[in-house]
């Protein structure tokens, strides 16, 4: 016996259940409380979600996320120039600033050295970081990287592709526990260990 009387229901729970942390009895949930939502709930959902996918873009000089060719936190020009935090994905930079402790700008490589995964340095944004080192007027570079082997690699392979860099290079402090992803840390354990950075042993 079919478990949907509707094609079309069914085929709404698949979609749903393939996003993270979905599974099919929350998908049905879901589609079930869109389908008895006014038609406009659910056509602004869609709506917003294609915008999300055809609009946004990269930015050019820091590859966060972004709606402009430059993001709000690049343009803006309340930050600190003269500090940039670089950090494996977008979702660092979000939860960073959610701690409000730090106001420099940022740098996302797109992940970390993983060999195991097939992951290179050549797969990574590492050769625009060493050229904005060299085009852009920092004082300090701050290695916030996950506390996992990938990315204590990761931070010691940046490390000898600055040693042109006359400015302080740090890391965050190990208030975040070995194998943590930043975006999974409380604000204020993360927010602790972006004010109290130590330097980096090169």
């Amino acid at each position: 016996m079919a478990e949907y009387s509707s094609i079309l229901l069914e085929k709404a729970v698949d979609e749903f259940a393939k996003l993270p942390g979905i599974g099919r009895k929350t998908a049905l949930r879901l589609a079930l409380h869109l389908l008895g939502e006014e038609e406009q709930v659910t056509e602004t959902l869609a709506q917003s979600l294609q915008n999300m996918r055809h609009n946004i873009v990269l930015c050019r000089r820091c590859y966060n996320i972004s709606d402009e060719e430059q993001c709000s936190i690049c343009s803006n020009p309340k930050r600190d120039n003269e500090l940039l935090c670089v950090v494996a994905d977008m979702r660092d930079v979000m939860a960073i600033e959610r701690t409000g402790s730090y106001n420099g700008l940022y740098h996302v490589l797109g992940g970390v050295i993983d060999p195991i995964n097939g992951i290179s340095p050549n797969d990574l944004r590492i050769k625009e970081l060493i050229e904005r080192s060299m085009a852009e007027q920092f004082r300090e570079i701050i290695l916030a990287l996950p506390a996992t082997i990938e990315g204590d690699t990761t931070n010691y392979f940046i490390s000898k592709k600055l040693e042109h860099f006359t400015g302080q290079i740090t890391t965050i402090a190990k208030g975040i526990a070995v194998g943590d992803a930043l975006e999974f840390a409380d604000e204020v354990t993360l927010g602790r260990s972006i004010a109290n950075r130590i330097p980096f042993n090169r």
